[in-house]
């Protein structure tokens, strides 16, 4: 019988959930600015692309969580990209529409996103912390 190591469990494909959640963040933030170009027209479809978004981020951070816990986590990818980004889009579309004035209201999604996504990071230090003390 093979041992347990990283290159047998068929389960764990981290690179997979990885690349979509790429996909669904580089969507995100082009629905985010057009959102903001557009002055809220695409704010029912920003609604969906963002709840997929942050299934997605979940259930990669969950996935993730549950490898390290397991020993089978590998590589860095640091979940601060993450806010750090959403925070200079954030930030950016607020100075942009200071300067403009176009009257740009941030929708109720997009602020609940970025702080599902704080909370996301907060969850997975204090996990990352607890499996070093173990």
């Amino acid at each position: 019988m093979a041992s347990k190591t990283k290159k047998n469990h068929k389960y764990i494909q981290p690179v997979l959930w990885r690349k979509l959640l790429f996909v669904w963040t580089a969507l995100s933030f082009v629905a985010v600015i057009a959102d903001f170009l557009n002055v809220g027209v695409i704010e029912s479809s920003l609604t969906s692309i963002l709840i997929i978004y942050v299934a997605v981020l979940s259930a990669y951070s969950s996935e993730k969580e549950f490898r390290r816990w397991h020993d089978h986590h590998e590589g860095r990818h640091p979940g601060e990209l993450y806010v750090i980004f959403w925070t200079l889009l954030l930030f950016g579309i607020l100075i942009a529409d200071s300067f403009l004035g176009m009257g740009y209201k941030m929708p109720d999604s997009v602020v609940s996103t970025y702080i599902v996504t704080l909370g996301i990071l907060a969850l997975t230090k204090t996990s990352k912390a607890l499996k070093r003390e173990k």
